[in-house]
């Protein structure tokens, strides 16, 4: 990435692009209760903890009245909210857990069969021998493999066929809705590709792949075959990248970098405002930003 300052935006530039991107945040807020109010505290918390940390100028130290002109919070309130420290990125433990032992048991050779898909894996085995306790026990010693299994069967992450092995389910791609996992990847997936935007928009030449292939004015079923056929690229190119990542990253020492990959499908009804706005063809398409 270029070591230039990021540019800066005329705020009234930003108003169309941000109603759009937050409108579907705010839906989730309000069925989710939510208020107005509460989350403008939480904004006022967040305006003041990056004014403080990501906006400090070199070699002097960040004040009240600083603070305060940057973000048009009075100083009482960012006295009151300072001090709270910089967020930091923690991962559940379950979900780390679950999200280790499945990249493993989708990336390892020893537990992939020749066609890189997961093995079915029976519940123990010789040591030499893929098994879910050796799964388990390869990434982590704190919980048994049994206590595991257990879970991932009543959660549908797998199912026993009728050699009583472990099979990788469907369900163990996609995080049951509203649980902790898909909330926690909720926050971490849309940060990441808002980050990666805005580091584009901010730099003179955009550092990060950020793009989308997009039609409009298809039938339902034209976009329904769509969507199914990039479920299958997306995914494809998830196990592979998944499998090299994970080859490589068990043989680099550790570091203080991280690196996500992720890919996203969506389709909608369009209705259009009135029928005079609708010409014969409104089709759109190509590969944009």
């Amino acid at each position: 990435m270029s070591g230039d300052a990021p540019r800066s935006l005329e705020p009234a530039k930003l108003h169309a692009p941000l109603a759009r991107l937050l409108r579907p945040l705010v839906r989730l807020l309000i069925r989710s209760g939510i208020t107005f109010p509460m989350l403008a505290e939480l904004l006022r918390e967040l305006y003041v903890n990056v004014a403080e940390h990501d906006f400090a100028l070199q070699g002097k130290e960040q004040t009240d009245s600083r603070v305060s002109l940057l973000t048009g919070i009075h100083r009482k309130e960012v006295r009151r909210l300072r001090g709270a420290g910089a967020p930091v990125n923690t991962v559940p433990a379950t979900v780390s857990q679950t999200s280790r032992i499945l990249a493993r048991w989708l990336a390892d050779p020893d537990f992939t069969g020749p066609d890189g898909r997961p093995l079915p894996l029976p519940r123990t085995a010789e040591p030499s021998h893929p098994s879910f306790e050796r799964l388990v026990a390869s990434v982590t010693r704190d919980v048994r493999p049994r206590a595991v299994l257990d879970e991932w069967v009543d959660r549908k992450l797998v199912v026993l066929d009728d050699k009583d092995r472990a099979v990788l389910a469907e369900a163990a791609y996609v995080p049951r809705g509203g649980d902790d996992q898909q909330l926690y990847y909720l926050g971490r997936n849309l940060h990441d590709h808002i980050a990666a935007a805005v580091a584009n928009v901010e730099a003179g030449s955009p550092p990060f792949l950020e793009r989308a292939v997009h039609y409009d004015g298809l039938t339902k079923e034209l976009a329904e075959q769509l969507q199914q056929r990039s479920r299958d690229v997306a995914m494809e190119a998830l196990h592979t990248l998944n499998r090299e990542a994970h080859a490589a990253s068990d043989k680099a020492p550790p570091g203080q970098w991280r690196w996500n990959f992720g890919v996203y499908v969506y389709s909608e009804e369009v209705v259009p405002p009135s029928a005079a706005a609708t010409s014969t063809d409104t089709r759109d398409k190509g590969a944009k930003p």
